[in-house]
């Protein structure tokens, strides 16, 4: 059996496994399909994150410089995995062989994992529509926290996954006129599909054109997503005085293009971090938490609220090495790549 490692900054290979003896709480699951996160995990793989060259200390709540010999690297790759059960522990009761299930796990042609890291597929969605559960929950935070309401104008920066079902739930939510940036044409046509009232290539003054387009006053809140320091400083410019910054992407390396003694200085911004799910718990618990976030995704996807067309470009197992060499050299060649066994 093979798995798909990160041996160091944006090289992969495929690993050699063997499944170990079931526990009796464990189920044992052959692998389907696969996802990958483009954000974050990307991130990650390129090695372009604080992880690199240090660990996060959960008691102190911060970076501190890696100890020894400690790396990063090797680590799995991959989100999200869909399969079937082909095993069951002798105490597990909620699964049974050949229920389809899913949870994160990572590229991997066989998992054997405690049976509470996994669920069964949600009734009535696609396989598709349970690969972008991830991005959704995101997404959904995002709109949260930016708690913006009917009647409001919003910015989108960023039109990958998270992007474009942000974009969705904002309409969902309420804006009247929503803002859509991304320097990719096909995806600012996916975001006009999806809701978006006006789409905007960074080759412009992003800033300014969203000024000119609401009356020079500006969106309400801006929800940066695409992780670009550009980005976030055209978001600031172009969100109306006493308005909201959302940044969802994880941001890595010098913050070449944002200059926070422009607009940020005199404008009186309130800029929102911590739409990451694992951060627990969230501004409002308790009557939000990880379940609810994810029980109300399934849901908007269950009555068809969210619409993921063109986001999946899948590839075979055995293509999956080439396609993240085409990952390296181009992060957004796709918006979602999939990986089918």
């Amino acid at each position: 059996m093979r798995e798909l490692i990160a041996v160091a900054p944006g090289e992969v290979v495929f690993r050699d496994y063997e499944e170990r003896e079931l526990r009796p709480d464990e189920v044992r699951i052959k692998s389907e399909i696969s996802a990958e996160k483009h954000g974050t995990h990307l991130s990650f793989f390129l090695g372009k994150v604080p992880n690199v060259n240090k660990e996060w200390d959960s008691e102190l709540e911060l970076f501190v410089a890696r100890k020894g010999n400690s790396s990063l690297f090797p680590f799995h790759l991959g989100n999200i995995t869909i399969g079937t059960v082909i095993e069951v522990g002798s105490k597990v009761d909620r699964f049974r062989l050949g229920d389809r299930v899913w949870g994160y796990l990572p590229i991997r042609e066989t998992h054997t994992v405690d049976a509470d890291r996994v669920s069964h597929i949600p009734e009535g969605l696609t396989d598709e529509e349970v690969l972008c559960i991830d991005p959704a929950t995101v997404a959904l935070m995002s709109v949260r926290e930016g708690r913006f309401s009917l009647g409001d104008k919003v910015a989108v920066f960023g039109l990958g996954a998270i992007g474009l079902l942000t974009v969705q739930m904002a309409r969902l939510n309420g804006a009247i006129f929503i803002i859509a940036v991304d320097p990719i044409e096909e995806r600012r046509n996916l975001a006009k599909k999806f809701g978006a009232d006006l789409t905007l290539s960074p080759e412009i003054d992003v800033g300014l054109e969203i000024k000119l387009a609401t009356g020079k006053r500006g969106v309400d809140v801006s929800i940066e997503t695409s992780g670009s320091y550009k980005a976030l400083h055209q978001a600031i410019r172009g969100t109306r005085y006493g308005g909201t910054i959302v940044t969802t992407s994880l941001y890595h390396g010098e913050g070449i293009g944002l200059d926070l003694g422009e607009e940020w200085h005199i404008n009186r911004h309130t800029m929102v971090s911590g739409i990451r799910v694992e951060s627990e718990p969230y501004r409002d618990h308790p009557r939000w938490d990880r379940k609810r976030i994810y029980d109300t995704v399934i849901g908007l996807f269950r009555k068809k609220l969210l619409n993921i067309e063109g986001f999946l470009h899948t590839v075979s197992f055995e293509e999956v090495l080439s396609a993240y060499k085409t990952l390296k050299n181009n992060p957004n060649q796709w918006i979602k790549l999939g990986v089918r066994y």
